[in-house]
Order: structure tokens, then sequence, then C-alpha cells
């Protein structure tokens, strides 16, 4: 029996078409349901295990990806939106009613300002960029799952073609590294 992560890659992840334009996020609300229009397709699609994202019902971690903050338009009921933590780095903006977070804007000084943080499975349409590896794979951990699990977490992610970090894959700890190194004057070319 292979391990149980997240129902959109469960049964193996489907590769995005390579020219998604864009679709339609929406909530789980089966009346005034929240929907956002995206345009363009997102970028750096993961499985998450951190414990601030929003997850589905059974599933040990999140799908997530991220698109530029102006690409995202909230088309309706956006009076059922509110932020779950205003103090954290990703600005959360979740239903009141259903609990899913729709987008999560980065506003502080840092090297995600300017992207948001959305749920590619809620689209509506098929074809977005498929998720690319796994973030955060040991935080789970602080979510419950035994330690004794997570050879058989890591071993499932590998399977799947996505490979298993304890933080974020390289690409994106050396845009946090530069960004850093440019505040400190640090940066070299």
């Amino acid at each position: 029996m292979a391990v149980a992560l997240h129902p959109s890659i469960d049964g193996g992840v489907k590769p995005g078409t390579g020219s998604f334009a864009g679709g339609t996020l929406s909530c789980l609300c089966t009346t005034r349901t929240v929907r956002l229009k995206i345009k363009g397709d997102v970028a750096h699609n993961h499985a998450c295990g951190c414990t601030k994202c929003w997850k589905p019902a059974g599933a040990v971690f999140s799908v997530v990806a991220v698109t530029g903050t102006d690409n995202i338009e909230v088309a309706e009921n956006g009076d059922k939106l509110a932020v779950v933590d205003p103090s954290a780095l990703i600005l959360r903006h979740a239903c009141k009613e259903c609990g899913v977070h729709m987008y999560g804007p980065v506003e502080k000084d840092h090297a995600f300002k300017g992207l948001s943080f959305v749920h590619p499975e809620r689209f509506a349409e098929a074809g977005s960029a498929a998720p690319g590896f796994a973030a955060f794979v040991s935080s789970v951990i602080e979510s419950g799952v035994s330690p004794s699990k997570m050879d058989g977490i890591r071993a499932r992610f590998k399977e799947l073609g996505l490979e298993p970090y304890d933080c974020l894959n390289p690409v994106l700890m050396d845009v946090l590294a530069t960004f850093t190194a440019k505040k400190m004057g640090t940066f070299r070319e």
C-alpha cells in the first residue's frame, strides 16, 4: 500500500500542459463560492509539509505554488475571505466558511515579495504546472506524523519523482540567500 500524501498526487503526478493560460480557483463552499481568476501558469508547484498551509481533509501535505500577486483577481464572494495570521510572512486569505486558503500574498520586504501562494488543485481547469519537489517534509512530524513514517514518506515522494527537502529546493534557497546577501551588501556576481 502506497503512503498517502495528498489526493492530487497519490495516484501519480499529472504533468502540466506547458501552455496553461490561467483559470479559476474555487473554495469548497457550494453556495456563495469564493472564486479567483488567475492569469497565466503557476511556478514552483510543490508538496509542502509545513503546519501553516491548508490541506484538504485526510492529506498529510498541501500542494502549493506561486504566481505574481498582480495575476490574481478575486472574482466572486471576496467578502468571505479573511487573513488567517496577519503577522505571518504569507498573508493567507482563507474562506471564513470552508477554510480553504485561496491565496497568500507576500507583502513584506522579502525575496518572495510580489508573489502569492495558491493551491493549484483548486483550479477548475486542468493543465497547470505539475508539482516538482516536496518541501518542509520533516515538518509533518510537528503536525502529528510519527518520525517512524518519514522513511516511507520520503521514499514515496521519490517514487512520484518529487525530490524531498526539509527546507525548500536548492533554486529557491539560492533566491533567499541572494536576497539576504544583497541586503547585507555581500552579494557578488
